[in-house]
């Protein structure tokens, strides 16, 4: 029962990870119909954002690493406003394109991150008030995974009043539904499409400044948490928040169960080929969107 309870544990962490990161890719790739390698690069952005800031200020490493975290999401915004500006608008309507130049963008934002910080992972201190947990039994639950799950929490609440409640959502919405028709409706869709992606990826912002305190980072960190966050996406439903939500959930708890009672290796093995079953029987995911194109 107790390593039950810890496995469960750490799949709530991962869970958070996963809808954290899944999220901004959800809105880019199915609001946008781009396939956005690079997203697990933005997720580095964000990353080393909350090392330089503590770097910048050794004394208050602790206030530092917070602040970071909507620093993360600006920084990691704004490297996504202008890769859509120079890139992404480029590429809508061409599937097979974005793929291969997202795959691409991924690469430079690589090696860029090598000439700026070096090839060597860094670290990002925890800030005191994350490190130790509480103990239910002889179950302890650290700080710092409880701190992401309700990060994770507060990003889909955000999410969620942001695309249902807001102006700015519908907007989206009906982009993502019927793009001529909201057009015609004197929606402008480019800007629609901008903000969007400048969303998405300061989402990746914050997933990265959460995954730096988990453990060292580096400039291919973010090819760590990519494909599963592909494989949420596409599980859950492609532009359904709950079905993130749900996918992100079933791809957090399904890896530590298996790796448990497997290994690393054939526990991904496992998982991917229970994905491929599923997605061959119901194609469309856990959740469906309803849209009006007939098409």
């Amino acid at each position: 029962m107790e390593i039950f309870a810890s496995q469960l544990v750490n799949g709530l962490s991962l869970a958070s990870i996963f809808l954290l990161v899944a999220l901004g890719l959800n809105i880019t790739f199915g609001m946008m119909g781009i396939t956005n390698f690079a997203h697990g690069e933005f997720l580095v952005i964000g990353a080393y954002t909350s090392n330089i800031l503590q770097v910048l200020v050794p004394d208050h490493s602790d206030i530092a690493y917070f602040v970071s975290i909507p620093a993360a999401f600006a920084t990691a915004g704004l490297a996504g406003w202008i890769s859509e500006k120079l890139l992404i608008r480029q590429l809508y309507g061409n599937p097979y394109g974005s793929i291969l130049a997202t795959w691409g963008l991924s690469l430079i934002l690589q090696q860029l991150a090598r000439n700026l910080f070096g090839a060597s992972n860094v670290d990002v201190s925890t800030p005191a008030l994350l490190k130790g947990g509480f103990l239910i039994g002889s179950l302890q639950i650290p700080y710092a995974r409880l701190f992401i799950f309700m990060v994770a929490l507060a990003a889909l609440g955000g999410m969620a009043f942001l695309i249902y409640k807001t102006r700015l959502g519908r907007q989206m919405q009906a982009v993502m539904q019927l793009r001529p028709m909201a057009s015609c409706m004197g929606i402008n869709t480019r800007r629609i499409d901008t903000l969007t992606f400048v969303l998405g990826s300061g989402l990746a912002g914050i997933a990265g400044s959460m995954v730096a305190i988990l453990g060292s980072i580096g400039p291919s960190t973010g090819q760590n948490y990519i494909i599963d966050s592909f494989l949420v996406v596409v599980l859950g439903g492609v532009g359904s928040l709950s079905g993130t939500l749900v996918g992100a959930l079933m791809m957090g708890f399904a890896s530590p169960f298996l790796e448990y009672f497997t290994n690393a290796s054939m526990g991904k093995v496992i998982l991917f080929a229970l994905i491929i079953l599923f997605l061959n029987r119901r194609p469309e995911g856990l959740v469906v969107r309803r849209s009006r194109n007939l098409d």
